[in-house]
């Protein structure tokens, strides 16, 4: 193959995976949305949303970042839950706790 063609079908390539991306990821934002109405978790779904579109677009990246931020001034009870979940299982043979133990953004 050319290297002119295989140049155009590499841009095809990362343009099909950027429609892809967007496809999906507005399509769970919308259902998130919705479910601010329905009755559903939308509190879940919102930032699944933004989290498959951020893979692509830096918006939604800064969006899920400002959601972030949110949650864990409005939730601190999660974090300590988080924390002495760790603390609790640091001793465990599993390697993603002994992981998460060593991770400093996590104690």
């Amino acid at each position: 193959m050319n290297p002119k063609a295989a140049s155009f079908f590499a841009h095809v390539a990362i343009r099909v995976r950027r429609l892809a991306v967007a496809a999906v990821g507005v399509t769970v934002l919308a259902l998130g949305i919705a479910l601010i109405i329905l009755p559903g978790p939308a509190f879940v779904v919102i930032p699944t949303g933004l989290a498959i579109l951020a893979i692509e677009f830096a918006w939604a990246r800064r969006c899920l970042c400002s959601v972030r931020a949110i949650v864990a001034k409005r939730l601190p009870v999660l974090t300590l839950l988080r924390k002495s979940t760790i603390k609790s299982l640091r001793h465990s043979g599993n390697p993603v706790v002994r992981w998460m133990h060593r991770n400093p953004r996590l104690k």
